[in-house]
């Protein structure tokens, strides 16, 4: 059995709902579907998941929602009148969408997830309608239909263990396709609750797992991951084949394509992931895999940038020689809920690097008084303009040498290093450069590798 999700460029139209149904039944095998809502048509469209939250805002604030339902509406209808779907088999949607502001929940964070939610419902509802219109045996089958149980926020939730053995109990027949909205699940007290932005790659793992697939095919609008982001690198070598480590580490700096929680059940399941273009399903994509037994034909697997990071440089003599200096800085952290991304250090000098994202300059400002305070370093500097860029590969492991060849092209470009740190896997070797330099990073360190 295969699980095969559609991200939301694949489901975004009458014509892309259709290469995926042909992308469906040309395979025996794809029996497990997850849909995303459907995505942009055109450059300057607005995603359903956008209409939704627009939709849960209007809401909230006691203002007519009567003209964004109709909006979302036309974008099912426009899916359903390309395949000439009677109007009376689209109207439980349209009721449903309709009826979202009536149900109770306990806040309005469980009512934004729940109204995000159903960009991905109302899709699995309407392929699977369109599937039976077709003449195929197809099942919509709702998270808690399935025993999909979370934990956590309303919108940042986490799968709970006992949905795998939901889900190896689920009941199916060897004939009929069953179709699954991705982005959400069930709460024990029965709420829906979405995983992260782009979670419906996290439901596709999830389903992969605990049906015990063959192989989990992800497909979105791309022939294949490269080896850089081709934004940055002209016409970068496509990835055949590459470790979940391997994805893991250049999801964490900004390879977008897959979702890098995904991989969790993925790796805990050993569920070989292929991740293939929806408008060019003969491409055989990128393949992702368990590191054990793998054979690296590169050195290198990728070079990614991120450009949302910022530091704290703190410098203090003897600083080695005081026990719990590091404990008191990450307290004041977490007491302000602030997670840190790396800490390389020195005998006299540490530097904490933040996601830029997660901290707002007031709160830089507090932070930073409060270290001063309690520390009383020698000296303590912000600096905003930082960017991590991530050298990967399994071939780096038992290759020597491999920090000089990437160090060398960034010297004759004359890009300053701040930063360098290799973790102890030796797959990944992460440098810290300022922003304005990130991407002449890549495609010098790209160069070295690839081209020559």
């Amino acid at each position: 059995m295969k699980v095969v999700k559609f991200g939301g460029s694949s489901l975004a139209n009458g014509e892309a709902f259709q290469n995926a149904i042909n992308i469906i039944t040309a395979d025996s095998d794809r029996r497990v579907i997850v849909t995303s809502a459907p995505g942009k048509r055109f450059a300057d469209d607005i995603k359903v998941t956008d209409l939704l939250i627009t939709y849960a805002n209007t809401v909230i604030n006691d203002k007519d929602p009567h003209a964004i339902i109709e909006q979302i509406i036309s974008r099912y209808q426009e899916i359903a009148d390309y395949f000439a779907l009677p109007a009376e088999k689209l109207a439980p949607l349209v009721e449903r969408l309709q009826s979202l502001p009536d149900h109770p929940y306990p806040n309005n964070n469980y009512l934004m997830a729940a109204f995000k939610a159903h960009g991905e419902r109302l899709n699995a509802q309407l392929m699977a309608i369109i599937l039976r219109h077709l003449g195929y045996e197809a099942r919509f089958v709702t998270p808690r239909e399935a025993g999909i149980t979370v934990t956590g926020t309303p919108n940042n939730a986490s799968v709970i263990p006992e949905t795998y053995a939901a889900l190896s109990h689920f009941s199916f027949n060897d004939t009929e396709l069953l179709i699954f909205p991705g982005f959400y699940g069930i709460t024990l007290a029965g709420h829906i609750a979405t995983f992260s932005r782009g979670g419906s790659d996290i439901t596709g793992a999830i389903l992969a797992r605990g049906f015990n697939a063959s192989v989990y095919e992800n497909f979105t609008d791309v022939d294949a991951i490269y080896s850089a982001n081709p934004n940055v690198v002209d016409h970068p070598q496509p990835i055949a084949k590459m470790t979940y480590r391997e994805m893991r580490e250049l999801s964490y700096a900004g390879f977008s394509v897959f979702h890098d929680e995904a991989l969790i059940p993925a790796i805990q399941g050993n569920i070989p992931i292929n991740v293939r273009n929806t408008n060019d399903p003969e491409k055989p994509g990128t393949l992702i895999v368990p590191d054990k037994d793998f054979q690296a034909s590169d050195i290198v697997t990728g070079v990614v940038s991120g450009k949302h990071f910022a530091a704290l440089y703190l410098h203090k003599y003897l600083l080695n020689k005081q026990a719990g200096f590091t404990l008191r800085i990450l307290e004041i952290l977490a007491k302000h809920d602030i997670s840190y991304e790396h800490m390389p250090s020195g005998i006299d000098d540490i530097t904490i690097i933040l996601d830029r994202n997660s901290i707002d300059d007031q709160l830089v400002d507090v932070i930073c008084n409060e270290i001063q305070e309690e520390i009383n370093p020698d000296r303590l500097e912000w600096i905003d303009n930082y960017a991590i860029t991530m050298v990967v590969g399994e071939g780096m492991r038992d290759r020597t040498g491999v920090i000089d060849d990437i160090l060398m092209p960034l010297a004759q470009k004359n890009i300053a290093v701040p930063m360098i740190n290799q973790g102890a896997s030796r797959i990944a070797i992460m440098i810290g450069t300022y922003d304005k330099d990130a991407d002449e990073a890549v495609r010098a360190i790209y160069h070295r590798f690839f081209v020559n």
